[in-house]
């Protein structure tokens, strides 16, 4: 047998079952209880300082002042 036919009864074999099972795992992982707020703050994060800027944080303000 070559290996061409061996990797190839592999890839419609094994192959294929860990991807189906990779694939239902990151289904399942998306959608596990508690990932709503998580994932509602990623999707808004870009929308965080619309309205004004964010806030300079302390360190970065007390080393300006240092300079």
């Amino acid at each position: 047998m070559d290996s061409y036919s061996i990797l190839r009864q592999l890839a419609d074999s094994w192959v294929l079952l860990v991807l189906t099972l990779f694939f239902l795992g990151v289904v399942l992982f998306a959608f596990r209880p508690g990932s709503r707020r998580v994932q509602r703050d990623a999707a808004e994060s870009i929308f965080r300082n619309e309205t004004k800027p964010a806030p300079e944080p302390v360190a970065d303000a007390a080393r300006k002042e240092v300079d």
